[in-house]
């Protein structure tokens, strides 16, 4: 039987699934979708293949967002959390308005009206570029005449005036103390039924982000090997079946299989290792950061330590790329945050050839007096060539006092 949901932007979006075949579309009018389904029925009963999903005669961007929901579900990759609140958003704010409408001005006009509702460069930034999204996946899958030029022409507009950006790369790392304090903080904590000193441990030890840590399993772990299976890893691109083998080392100051080890009593029957919401574990971390009054940490910056602890530990950046699982080394980078005063201690496998240079003064220091020799006594100016520099002043100082008399 046929399922009927009316979507936000008002349309009908009408659902079919019948001897194993699903199909759906998405119409203006609630009577337009029933015929639809009725019609797609019969289409499937007659062995016939189910219409392409797509809304008719699409007019306003909410449809346009519709679609593109719609055409992503069927492929099984329907938008997450992020995504579909930022949509939800836009849908609220542009839906309604008709595509004829969605210019250059228009969408300034939505940029410098999110700024004044406090929203940052970064995510005025994001919203444009769904906004893109949507409208290109509508022109190049469904050849919806809707212009993508007017968009880029709106972000030029928008970067120059300040208001779309990248957001600033962050370079907190904790110190020592701060770990510490935290450790003992969580270790001294009652109140506290996240195993959040273990979890912060393991983040530096592995360089995951706090949902990865939550969703390892203990049939993902390797104990020959020591490595873990790190589920639907996050990429920029798509992290669906984005299942990566990590290792698990002991070279940031914290050993990942001793932890684990430590873990195994308390997981009880769970087959997750640390059976808790990511979110709450960031919630808990912040809460601790704000009674122990460290500013400006924030759980993800763990991953940062534990990357630029992995490159002072001598590894390539091909090899920190397998621990911290970025494919793009570029992006790496922004992790190597260094301390200066490490590099005091590096010494380079091979020193290139250096120059043989005098060990005394040079002319040009014994001209301009700046050259002391160990005694501290200043170069006495019996050289040929402190005698040439010398002659001028003295032969000036002559015809003054000559001059004088």
């Amino acid at each position: 039987m046929p399922t009927f949901k009316q979507l936000p932007s008002g349309n009908w979006r009408a659902q079919v699934r019948r001897k194993g075949v699903y199909a759906s579309e998405t119409f203006r009018r609630h009577k337009d979708a029933q015929e639809w389904a009725l019609a797609t029925e019969r289409r499937i009963d007659l062995g016939e293949p189910a219409t392409r999903s797509k809304v008719k005669d699409p007019t306003t961007f909410g449809d346009l967002i519709d679609l593109h929901v719609t055409d992503m579900k069927e492929v099984l990759r329907a938008p997450r959390r992020s995504k579909a609140f930022t949509l939800d958003a836009l849908n609220t704010k542009l839906g309604k308005l008709k595509l004829k409408d969605l210019t250059r001005e228009r969408l300034i006009q939505f940029g410098k009206d999110r700024a004044k509702e406090g929203a940052g460069p970064v995510t005025i930034s994001m919203d444009i570029g769904y906004i893109k999204l949507v409208v290109s996946h509508a022109a190049a899958v469904h050849g919806v005449r809707v212009q993508v030029e007017p968009i880029d022409l709106a972000r030029i507009a928008l970067k120059r005036l300040g208001l779309v950006g990248k957001g600033r790369e962050r370079d907190r790392r904790p110190t020592l103390d701060e770990l510490q304090a935290l450790a003992d903080y969580f270790a001294s904590n009652s109140r506290q039924i996240i195993p959040l000193g273990r979890i912060m441990r393991f983040a530096v030890a592995t360089a995951m982000r706090q949902d990865e840590i939550c969703r390892i399993r203990w049939e993902d772990i390797d104990a020959k090997a020591r490595t873990v299976i790190v589920r639907d890893r996050k990429d920029p691109r798509d992290k669906n079946g984005n299942d990566q083998k990590v290792p698990l080392l002991d070279v940031t100051g914290f050993d990942a299989w001793a932890i684990l080890e430590e873990q195994k009593p308390f997981s009880g029957n769970s087959s997750l290792v640390f059976p808790y919401n990511g979110r709450s574990v960031g919630t808990a971390f912040r809460r601790a950061c704000k009674e122990l009054r460290i500013k400006d940490l924030k759980f993800h910056d763990l991953r940062h330590e534990a990357a630029s602890r992995l490159f002072e530990a001598g590894f390539t950046i091909e090899q920190a790329a397998l621990v911290t699982g970025h494919k793009d080394w570029k992006m790496l980078k922004r992790y190597t945050h260094l301390r200066p005063e490490h590099l005091r201690g590096v010494r380079p496998k091979h020193i290139p050839p250096s120059l043989d240079l005098p060990t005394g003064p040079t002319p040009a220091d014994i001209a301009l007096g700046a050259w002391t020799n160990p005694e501290g006594r200043a170069p006495q100016a019996n050289s040929t060539h402190a005698s040439q520099v010398a002659t001028p002043h003295h032969e000036h100082e002559a015809l003054s006092l000559s001059a004088s008399i």
